[in-house]
């Protein structure tokens, strides 16, 4: 992916009910808690329609507000074509979404759509699912989430802070 700057990240899953929502949120709180965000758009959305206009799982709801985090207003949506041009970054919680997502993105489009946590971390790692699991997995999903949270900020600061690469040369 070119270095340009990262004004627009899209979160995906499968049902955006639990682990895209969460990311979301989760995001956006650490950006928060930087002084950063004010310029970064945020949205999470769906590889399916069965969950749209949805809101969150109440577990979902619940570890984040266990965490100072509210997504309660979200609601679910499933991705549109339109959604590959409008972000410049769209992160997939699984396997599974990403190659969904590339399936669904126009060629010249496919270099935005990541694995969240590689993309965050460096680290090929899905997000688990945790919708047919209890409250452990939902705890240990946002545990997760924060930690590629707090490292994809990092590195879109580190992004920001690097200078174009145009320079001008010196012939005199």
């Amino acid at each position: 992916m070119s270095a340009k700057p990262i004004n627009s990240i899209l979160f995906v899953c499968l049902g955006n009910i639990c682990r895209s929502p969460l990311a979301e949120g989760v995001f956006r709180a650490v950006l928060a808690e930087r002084g950063l965000g004010r310029n970064i758009l945020l949205d999470s959305a769906a590889t399916s329609s069965w969950e749209a206009g949805a809101a969150p799982d109440p577990r979902s709801i619940a570890i984040a507000a266990r965490h100072g985090v509210d997504i309660s207003r979200q609601r679910a949506r499933k991705v549109t074509p339109e959604d590959f041009s409008h972000f410049d970054l769209i992160l997939g919680m699984d396997r599974s979404n990403v190659a969904d997502l590339k399936a669904l993105a126009p060629a010249a489009m496919r270099e935005r759509v990541q694995l969240f946590l590689e993309f965050a971390d460096g680290k090929a790692r899905d997000v688990p699912d945790p919708y047919y699991d209890g409250a452990e997995a939902f705890a240990s999903v946002y545990r997760m989430i924060r930690e590629a949270s707090e490292a994809l900020a990092t590195r879109l600061e580190a992004r920001a802070s690097v200078p174009d690469s145009g320079q001008a040369s010196s012939t005199m």
